[in-house]
This record gives structure tokens, sequence and C-alpha cells, in this order.
């Protein structure tokens, strides 16, 4: 499980800094955590050792790391999405029984704005 969110969290690096690897770094990282490519297939397919492309994913992850920990973009959007959920769900315990038209259809309207931030 671990394995997993970790893969998560450098798929979703890449989707925000990747831009700042250099273009083989970005590729390999690419390969490796998005198309699931073992360090063999990528070796196989870029024509160099699995140690060569290892070294290339262990740079351009710890890369996003540090970019990260500078950065926080990635730790900034979990913590805005944490509190949109709680917003949400704050919003579905407010009791629509005793409010007039105009309260439920705001209170409508702020739950659909939450939903769309959220995507």
């Amino acid at each position: 499980m671990i394995i997993l969110a970790k893969n998560l969290e450098i798929s979703n690096l890449l989707d925000i800094y990747g831009g700042m690897l250099n273009e083989h770094q970005r590729d390999f990282v690419d390969l490796y955590y998005n198309e699931d490519l073992s360090l063999a297939e990528i070796s196989e397919h870029k024509g160099i050792t699995r140690q060569g492309v290892r070294d290339n994913i262990k740079r351009g992850e710890n890369y996003l790391l540090d970019l990260e920990e500078k950065v926080g973009v990635f730790k900034r959007q979990r913590q805005f999405n944490k509190q949109l959920e709680q917003i949400s769900e704050k919003l579905g315990q407010i009791s629509m029984v005793s409010m007039t038209d105009e309260d439920k259809n705001l209170l409508n309207e702020i739950k659909a704005l939450c939903e769309k931030l959220a995507d």
C-alpha cells in the first residue's frame, strides 16, 4: 500500500513539476510510474543499462521531491481538497427542512461550486 501511495505521489509530482525535469528524466519517470514499465523494459526500449535507467529515475524522483519540499504545490492542493471535502460535509449536515426556497437555492449553489472546485 505504501508503494502505491509513493507511486501515486511521484506521478502527481510529475504532473505538476514535470516541465522542470530534463526531457530524459521526465521520459524515464513517466515510463516507470505512469506507463508501469519495468527497469528492464525501459532499458531495452532506450538502449541503456538497467542501472542507467534506475539512476535517471532516481535523479528525477529526487528533483521532483526537492521541488515539492521547496514549493509545496501538491501539499497545498491536497489541503485545499481536504478543506473542500469538509465544507461539503458541513453543507450536507445543514437541514433544508426549515429553510426558505431562497436559502435552499443558495445552499445548492454553494454545493455546486464546491463540486466544481473539487474537479
